[in-house]
């Protein structure tokens, strides 16, 4: 009995002082979730005529809009999960439980390029790393797109950070919120012109392709994910693990169809068909910035 009793305490001190650090991860986490984050910009200009609303539709869809807020951009539950918690795209529509009804062109721009909410807090699982050197232009016309989209009515559940993820943001193993990545004072572009040049390719990799395969684009693995996600493919010259030996046909191809030189297709979890709508321009202006890059192992950011 005497050992029964001395595991017992063994574990309700356990339980203590998980509870003990638990309290403290909600609390640390909480009071970053609740900063403001003042951002003295002027609202962009949101133009309306139909080359506008095309080229808006065009950046929403090479830009990954829909991977999270749905086709119709009526927003959609992507995770919800314990411990990891809830990531959930929102409604972006001007119909029931979106945000479009209350969101002026202001909100939108401090969504997308700085990661805050209309109060100046910090969004939860808004990508805008990868968006925050959008230009002034691009974003203005993606912006006056979906304010254009037909309404949707529904009601998207809020994103919620759980225990694990609060815990990896705190070990800075999960970018829970971007707003802290981003120099929210730097100037942005008015515009960029679209050429296949070095200068346009990178422009468009750091939106398309840094959030998952990294600052230097080596690939590995992209954090925050689970352990069954795979590998982010290295994007560098390297000749063993990058794209080395591909042609740019090859890319061209990996791309549009999905495939591989070698005829292995890409894992699902490669946003490549909504890359697939980028027009040969934009494919061979990241073709020429990617073999800028100096040669890295796979992994190595």
């Amino acid at each position: 009995m005497k050992i029964v009793r001395g595991i017992a305490k063994v574990l309700v001190a356990l339980l203590a002082a998980a509870g003990i650090a638990l309290g403290f991860v909600y609390w640390h986490t909480g009071r970053i979730f609740a900063e403001r984050i003042v951002v003295a910009e002027p609202a962009l200009p949101i133009p309306a005529d139909a080359p506008a609303l095309s080229h808006g539709a065009h950046v929403a869809l090479t830009h990954g809009c829909a991977d999270c807020h749905d086709a119709d951009l009526g927003g959609k539950v992507i995770v919800d999960a314990f411990p990891i918690g809830r990531i959930a795209g929102p409604n972006l529509t001007r119909g029931k439980g979106g945000i479009g009804r209350v969101f002026d062109a202001r909100s939108a721009e401090l969504a997308i390029r700085h990661g805050l909410g209309p109060d100046g807090r910090p969004l939860l699982f808004m990508p805008s790393h990868d968006y925050s050197g959008l230009s002034d232009a691009d974003t203005a016309d993606l912006i006056a797109y979906i304010a254009a989209r037909p309404p949707v009515d529904r009601e998207v559940p809020p994103p919620l950070a759980g225990p694990l993820a609060r815990v990896l943001f705190l070990l800075d193993r999960m970018p829970l919120i971007e707003a802290l990545q981003i120099d929210q004072h730097a100037a942005h572009r008015s515009d960029i012109e679209a050429a296949p040049t070095v200068e346009y390719g990178a422009y468009l990799a750091m939106s398309a392709c840094g959030g998952c395969h990294g600052e230097h684009f080596s690939g590995g693995r992209v954090p925050g994910t689970p352990p069954s996600f795979p590998a982010a493919q290295n994007l560098t010259p390297d000749p063993v693990t990058g794209i080395g030996k591909w042609s740019k046909a090859d890319f061209h191809t990996a791309l549009r169809q999905g495939r591989r030189p070698d005829g292995s297709t890409l894992d699902p979890f490669m946003p490549w068909p909504a890359l697939a709508q980028m027009t040969d321009l934009e494919l061979d202006a990241l073709w020429a910035y990617l073999q800028t890059l100096p040669p890295r192992p796979q992994g190595q950011r």
